[in-house]
C-alpha cells in the first residue's frame, strides 16, 4: 500500500456517494476498494491509485456529488502508512 495513494469521499446519503464514485472511477485510473456506512446518513467511498490519479478522481467525484447532494469530506493521503490497513480490509 505504501506506493499507492488513498482517496476518500464522504457524503450525506447513498445517492450522492454513488454519483461521486461513478464520476471518480470514470475520470482516472483508480480502484474503488470499498465503502463504509459512517452513521447518521454519512457514507464514505475509498479509492486507491497513484497520487495524481487519486487527486483527479476525488476532485471529479466531489464535484459530481455536490450537484445531487452534500459532500461532507474529501481526503487524499499520498503515502499512507502500512499500519493504516489495520482499520479495515477496504484500505489497501
Amino acid at each position: 500500500m505504501a506506493s499507492q495513494a488513498l482517496g476518500m469521499i464522504e457524503t450525506k446519503g447513498l445517492v450522492a456517494l454513488i454519483e461521486a464514485s461513478d464520476a471518480a472511477l470514470k475520470s482516472a485510473d483508480v480502484t474503488m476498494t470499498g465503502w463504509e456506512k459512517v452513521g447518521s446518513g454519512l457514507v464514505c467511498a475509498i479509492f486507491t491509485g497513484d497520487v495524481a490519479s487519486i487527486k483527479a478522481a476525488v476532485d471529479a467525484g466531489a464535484e459530481a456529488a455536490s450537484r445531487v447532494g452534500e459532500v461532507t469530506a474529501v481526503q487524499v493521503i499520498a503515502r499512507p502508512h502500512d499500519d493504516l490497513s489495520k482499520l479495515g480490509s477496504f484500505i489497501g
